[in-house]
């Protein structure tokens, strides 16, 4: 039993294990690009419903052609509709602190000033100025 096991490994060289794990690996890359081209059909908003639906059973019909027809008609545009995503996520991202970060209202920075001169952390005439300002914008 213990020669069988041995036997085993050594029927299986080292260079056929590199040449499995790169084979996996190149499948696992296919699948990847794949699943992105497929999902770059369905988030272009520039295309129409029928070029969407020509596409997509182009790349599932006849995979390897398909993908590599589309990365050759659409490929840059793919790369630039992706950016495109990315700085309108940024810009919403930012909007969003923007609005969390400042004051919700004019109301409710004229109570914590209120609050400021009331504790003493500011006098009545930077009070004025401050609640000038508030009202002015």
């Amino acid at each position: 039993m213990n020669g069988a096991t041995l036997d085993l490994a050594a029927d299986y060289p080292l260079l056929d294990v590199f040449w499995t794990m790169m084979l996996f690996f190149i499948w696992l890359l296919w699948f990847m690009l794949l699943f992105r081209v497929i999902g770059d059909i369905f988030r272009d908003d520039e295309l129409n419903g029928w070029g969407k639906a020509g596409w997509t059973a182009f790349v599932v019909l006849l995979p390897f052609l398909g993908v590599f027809v589309y990365l050759i008609a659409r490929g840059r545009s793919m790369g630039e509709r992706e950016l495109r995503r990315a700085e309108q996520s940024e810009q919403a991202f930012r909007s969003y602190v923007r609005e969390s970060a400042s004051p919700t209202s004019r109301a409710d920075e004229l109570s914590r000033l209120a609050e400021l001169k009331n504790h003493g952390d500011i006098t009545a005439a930077e009070y004025e100025q401050a609640k000038a300002k508030v009202l002015a914008s």
